[in-house]
């Protein structure tokens, strides 16, 4: 059996390895899970098993894998996916790990820029205001 190592160490989600995790139903994942996520996936455990099929199609095919399913928790099957998840303006490619297990796809794609702040304009400051704005 082979082991997920990182740097001489054994990478492990509730003390499971990924093969073991990846035997696993995704309602028997969830028992793994904390309170908030394992409700959405015990609802929901349809839309994700869809997605998972949906995608493996797209994988044999040699497309990539886009969704703006946002809410989606990471289950062990999408670990080693590249998924293009919507951020509202594009899709930002994610590439799924181990410790991304039991998080929302979404957290991972921003909806945001940064703030990058550049000079002030005609009227900003006090200096700027005596200016003509010819």
């Amino acid at each position: 059996m082979s082991k997920v190592v990182v740097s001489g160490k054994e990478r492990l989600f509730r003390g499971k390895s990924l093969e073991e995790l990846k035997k696993l139903d995704v309602r028997e994942f969830a028992k793994f899970l904390k309170s908030r996520p394992r409700r959405f996936v015990m609802r929901n455990f349809n839309v994700i098993e869809d997605f998972i099929r949906r995608s493996e199609k797209k994988i044999a095919k040699g497309k990539a894998i886009k969704t703006h399913l946002r809410e989606i928790v990471i289950v062990p099957a999408f670990v080693g996916w590249t998924i293009h998840v919507h951020n509202g303006n594009n899709f930002v490619p994610v590439k799924i790990s181990i410790e991304m297990l039991g998080h929302r796809l979404g957290e991972f794609s921003m909806t945001r820029k940064g703030v990058k702040h550049g000079a002030a304009g005609v009227g900003a400051t006090k200096s700027s205001a005596a200016l003509s704005v010819k």
